[in-house]
């Protein structure tokens, strides 16, 4: 500690040289003070103990000079991934694994594994712990993405989903409520929000009962295990659903407000490159499905799997490394502009990995470059997001996409540069399927079918599914250099309001918002009422 306490006191008094050239900055401090070459993230925690300690004054800026893998907080949140107790699953996957004394489909040696083994799988601390890791590596906790992770969620006795969710919201809290309500209006100010919570579940376990369950425990986004669009594909790999679940479970949880993830599965027993193209083709093509965001899983063959015994009795066969990488090239380029592609492969160690090209951990790096060579574009949100681009001087306009999807009328609204290639900010906006039901769909499942209303409390209401403003985080009611508190959120949200007026005739909209962000909300006009933020939109000055 004493020669990072010296390095801290010299950077201190150099601040010009040291974010001039920190690399250089280190390696001059290494040299004075006859030391191993510092890290990052060494420097940074000595900083925050040090200060606690009251022996150095603070440094402006040392945080983003010395942060670490800045792209954990260039999303305008940082997430946290907190894992299930082991528990049993009701899913017979001949492609999922399953390790004693580890949740079914996760392995021994994933960081979130290791971190909840280590904890005991103790969710309040493992959300302490992940926080302390993020600010000792320079990114600031005050947005906070929970990520609740292992098995099938919905499965979970009840009790324990309730315990569990108070846990995590007591870790960001940093005190303990005495129960998951008081937890979550304190969350509402506290200094580390949850503005997004995401669970994992299967399609067949959604219903209307496990969505509002869902939103009293404060879930905004449900990420679903689809893997595939063919009952054939998903019979033979024994998921246990087939694909009218998926229909079913997407409408009607965005019919109550939650962003949708697809988890897709690639290189599955039963497909071939052609035809996983297809499936992606269909994804957007039929009015269905068309999720908000996707996580493009390349099969991987496990030991740990049935599928590894189909593997050397040579039923199954994995793709070539060029063969995956073509296929996810062209799947990119048919991406819309209002989807987002949270991951192309799975955080696997490579060892645990029998064979196939799951084992290349840099994946979506090499599908980049290759694109870029040949000189394709992807559209998706994460290609587009501003990230560290951000330039006062220029001029971000307001984007307007409308399109069918699960009986009713999504409006994504963005603010981007005029070429739609650098994404400041977004908004998701429904008309439920009971409301917009005598519009005409692209869907032949849709035809004839209309949407029942099962929460009252979204009834003449629009829908506010997401609002996210990109770009690195900036700290609660902090002004820096950033597209976040610029009111570009604000700006989609008067927007939205006129949409839903003016072409919708509708009286109210509602928002499904994270905990965390509710007082934003109260801060344009809306009130609390039954776990969604709404605002009547006939009040004088609401608009």
């Amino acid at each position: 500690m004493k020669s990072e306490y010296l390095i801290l006191k010299d950077l201190s008094n150099h601040q010009k040289e040291a974010r001039s050239n920190l690399h250089a900055f280190k390696r001059k401090m290494a040299k004075k003070y006859q030391i191993p070459f510092p890290s990052n993230f060494q420097l940074l925690r000595a900083y925050h103990n040090i200060r606690k300690e009251k022996r150095i004054k603070k440094i402006e800026g040392i945080n983003r000079l010395l942060r670490t893998r800045p792209v954990r907080s260039l999303s305008g949140i940082v997430n946290v991934s907190v894992l299930t107790k082991p528990y049993p699953c009701p899913g017979k996957c001949i492609f999922c694994p399953q390790e004693e004394g580890i949740p079914k489909s996760y392995l021994s040696g994933e960081p979130a594994v290791e971190r909840a083994k280590e904890l005991d799988y103790q969710p309040y601390k493992q959300t302490r712990k992940r926080l302390e890791t993020l600010k000792d590596q320079g990114h600031p906790g005050d947005k906070i993405g929970l990520r609740i992770i292992g098995g099938t969620w919905s499965f979970y006795p009840k009790r324990y989903q309730s315990w569990f969710m108070k846990q995590c919201f007591d870790g960001c809290n940093g005190k303990i409520s005495k129960t998951l309500r008081a937890a979550q209006r304190f969350n509402e100010s506290s200094r580390r929000r949850i503005v997004e919570l995401s669970v994992e579940t299967r399609p067949d376990f959604i219903d209307e009962k496990e969505a509002k369950r869902m939103r009293k425990l404060g879930v905004t986004k449900v990420e679903m295990g689809a893997q595939s669009l063919s009952d054939r594909v998903l019979t033979l790999n024994q998921r246990g659903h087939n694909v009218k679940a998926l229909i079913d479970a997407t409408r009607l949880l965005k019919d109550a407000g939650f962003k949708v993830s697809y988890q897709m599965m690639l290189n599955l027993p039963g497909s071939t490159p052609a035809e996983d193209i297809k499936t992606f083709e269909r994804l957007f093509d039929n009015a269905s499905f068309r999720p908000d965001s996707l996580k493009i899983y390349p099969c991987a063959l496990l030991k740990e799997s049935r599928l590894f015994q189909w593997y050397l009795k040579g039923r199954y066969k994995p793709y070539t490394e060029k063969t995956l990488i073509n296929v996810i090239k062209s799947i990119k380029t048919k991406i819309p502009y209002y989807v987002r592609i949270e991951r192309v492969i799975r955080d696997i160690p490579a060892p645990r990995i029998a064979a196939g090209p799951a084992k290349v951990s840099n994946l979506r790096q090499l599908v980049e470059e290759e694109m870029k060579k040949e000189k394709k574009d992807c559209r998706c949100i994460r290609c587009r997001e501003i990230k560290n681009r951000y330039c006062l001087s220029e001029k971000a306009e307001l984007h307007r996409h409308d399109y069918q999807a699960s009986l009713g009328r999504e409006i994504f609204l963005s603010f981007e540069d005029r070429k739609r290639r650098k994404l400041y900010s977004l908004l998701r906006m429904r008309i439920p399927s009971w409301v917009s039901s005598n519009l005409e769909s692209e869907s032949r499942q849709a035809r004839g079918h209309k949407g029942k209303l099962f929460l009252p409390v979204l009834k003449n209401s629009a829908l506010i599914r997401e609002i996210h403003t990109y770009g690195q985080m900036v700290p609660i009611d902090k002004k820096r250099t950033a597209p976040q508190h610029k009111g570009l959120g604000q700006k989609l949200l008067k927007a939205a309001e006129r949409v839903a007026r003016e072409e919708f005739g509708l009286p109210r909209i509602a928002v499904i918002s994270g905990v965390g962000a509710r007082n934003y909300y109260r801060k344009n006009g809306y009130r609390l009422s039954s776990t969604y933020m709404v605002k009547n939109l006939c009040e004088r000055g609401s608009l």
